[in-house]
């Protein structure tokens, strides 16, 4: 296993890949558990959502203008899209995004965009309660299906995805081989049925 990332060897390399959900109204919902509450972004979350995915991010850096670069500054969009989780002491914990669509993938689908849980919450099943609020936000904004782009070395959050209906949308040689490696690393998982 390489000493860098932790993963099996197959998967030390970090390949972007994207994955689909074509049905929205197919993805479990799940409620935040006792203990934990959503709440939409207000003025001023910039910067918790920059502390949560400089911690969370063990792959990529996270700049001081990376919020700005990704959301823009349209605080009424962001009230409609970015929500966090909140633990009962009022500690934010976990951000995603019910963002807007790409030409590539149509003016129905709606963007799952930076899902992130603070590595001190990790692995309690958080991340369930916050893409079942985004992913419900983009059926009540008139979306019907959904997609994200994520990396293979982020083998958690794949198999969420996975679980939430989402699918391995291929776009090169290059994505198909990072899929058939995380085959091995999610068997068993969707992936076993996936035309890779």
């Amino acid at each position: 296993m390489p000493e860098e990332t932790g993963l099996p060897e197959s998967l030390d390399r970090i390949i972007q890949v994207w994955m689909n959900l074509p049905d929205l109204h197919a993805a479990p919902v799940h409620s935040p558990p006792p203990g934990f509450s959503l709440r939409a972004y207000r003025p001023g979350d910039e910067k918790i959502w920059t502390d949560i995915w400089r911690q969370a991010d063990e792959y990529g850096a996270v700049a001081a203008d990376t919020f700005a670069l990704e959301f823009g500054s349209d605080a009424a969009a962001l009230e409609r899209r970015q929500f966090f989780l909140v633990e009962s002491g009022g500690e934010a914990v976990g951000t995603a995004s019910a963002w807007y669509p790409d030409d590539a993938h149509g003016p129905r689908a709606g963007r799952v965009h930076w899902v992130a849980i603070a590595p001190q919450w990790q692995g309690r099943g958080l991340s369930r309660p916050l893409l079942s609020a985004v992913l419900t936000r983009m059926k009540e904004l008139g979306c019907r299906s959904a997609f994200l782009k994520t990396q293979t070395v982020r083998v958690a959050a794949i198999r969420l995805y996975l679980e939430f209906g989402f699918v391995p949308e291929v776009r090169s040689e290059k994505e198909r081989e990072g899929w058939r490696r995380l085959r091995t690393a999610i068997a068993p998982s969707a992936l076993d049925r996936a035309a890779l």
